[in-house]
């Protein structure tokens, strides 16, 4: 299942039942779980270790040097969960020692063409990122976000569980969980409902975010006085408590 014209380095490990097409490159430190298919002329560098069931399109780059000007070839690493679709030209960079000299990549994640994940990113699980979205470094992506297509993330930013971004959305502040956000600058535009009763979101769970949204967004509160009153929303709801937790943790502000 490995075409001749392939180039595999002889520190690479390739489990069972992977596949790699004509004229890809796998370079060395490069682990690839099994049932994983690697296209045509895609290129692999490592330290990189990609788990089971993965489909990556020709022309993908993966797990090369950050391009960040302070990198002087440490040997950091990227880290790609199971299942994951990743289609062409995505470009996916490894760590700097700056950071915790990782990038993640979840599980079951679907990446479309053009994508750029920059150095240190750590993305979660059942994501979509359209075509032509780009983070910048350090950037921090919750589960089941949906990017729209040249959205683009400033680094050190972070966009929480269930957010969805529209289409050329300029993000540089953080999203808060379950928020739809679109324009450059991004400004928030209510919930994600849809994805919200798609992943079987209660209608009372759904209420509850409605209130906690009106607090944060609709109120005209001071940011200190909302978060003191979604304290209070969010005892006995995990939801409006994830959502609470993030905006107590957030250090860029947040799109508003």
């Amino acid at each position: 299942m490995i075409d001749p014209t392939a180039v595999i380095d002889s520190g690479a490990q390739l489990a069972s039942g992977v596949s790699v097409g004509p004229y890809s490159i796998i370079g060395p430190g490069v682990v690839i779980g099994a049932d994983s298919v690697i296209g045509p002329h895609v290129v692999i560098n490592g330290p990189t270790s990609i788990g089971r069931e993965n489909r990556i399109f020709q022309f993908a780059s993966i797990g090369d040097a950050p391009q960040d000007k302070k990198y002087a070839g440490e040997p950091t690493r990227l880290e790609i969960g199971d299942r994951n679709t990743i289609r062409e030209f995505v470009t996916i960079n490894r760590g700097t020692v700056q950071d915790e000299a990782v990038t993640v990549l979840g599980d079951d994640n679907w990446i479309m063409a053009y994508v750029h994940i920059a150095h240190d990113c750590r993305i979660g699980s059942h994501t979509i990122f359209a075509n032509n979205a780009s983070l910048a470094g350090h950037v921090r992506i919750g589960d089941f976000v949906i990017l729209g297509g040249f959205t683009l993330v400033h680094q050190f930013c972070a966009i929480g569980s269930h957010a969805l971004t529209a289409f050329g959305s300029g993000i540089s502040k953080d999203v808060p969980p379950y928020v739809t956000v679109g324009g450059s600058p991004a400004r928030a535009h209510g919930l994600n409902m849809e994805g919200l009763r798609r992943r079987g979101y209660s209608p009372e769970s759904r209420m509850a975010l409605k209130l906690a949204y009106k607090t944060l967004y609709r109120e005209n509160r001071a940011f200190e006085d909302a978060l003191a009153q979604l304290r209070l929303q969010a005892v006995g709801d995990a939801h409006v408590a994830l959502f609470t937790e993030f905006l107590e943790q957030q250090t860029r502000g947040i799109v508003r």
